[in-house]
């Protein structure tokens, strides 16, 4: 990959596993990582980075790590996604449009969580270091 290739950054949200009933898609951090990369993907690009957040500072450096204005672009699953991720989503715009970096959504419809899907993503997410791979 070139200097020059546009390097996507993926922006997930860090939700508590207690939300799980409530709000499995924001639990779900590897099915927002996955619409991020598809959308990455339908664009011709990869992602460089993944971040997993909560409520994150405009701020803070973990954003802006090597971010390249006019090559480099954040993108979420959805809206919803960026206000559980970031402190102040529109902020975090502002900032992106000064250091010019644009900001993308994915757009895709989230998956509908039945009892065995929610069941999985609780499997993965409690048993990390049992050896469970989340397949």
């Amino acid at each position: 990959m070139g200097s020059s290739a546009v390097r996507v950054t993926a922006i997930a949200s860090l939700t508590p596993l207690e939300e799980l009933d409530a709000d499995p898609f924001l639990v779900d951090s590897r099915s927002q990582h996955a619409m991020c990369a598809r959308w990455a993907a339908d664009h011709g690009y990869v992602v460089a980075r993944e971040l997993l957040v909560r409520r994150l500072r405009t701020d803070h450096t973990a954003l802006w790590e090597g971010v390249r204005p006019g090559l480099d672009v954040f993108v979420a699953p959805s809206r919803r996604v960026l206000e559980s991720a970031l402190s102040d989503v529109e902020d975090f715009t502002a900032e992106c449009a000064r250091r010019g970096v644009r900001v993308e959504t994915a757009g895709h419809a989230e998956p509908r969580y039945d009892a065995q899907m929610k069941a999985s993503v609780h499997r993965r997410l409690s048993m990390p270091t049992a050896g469970y791979d989340g397949r």
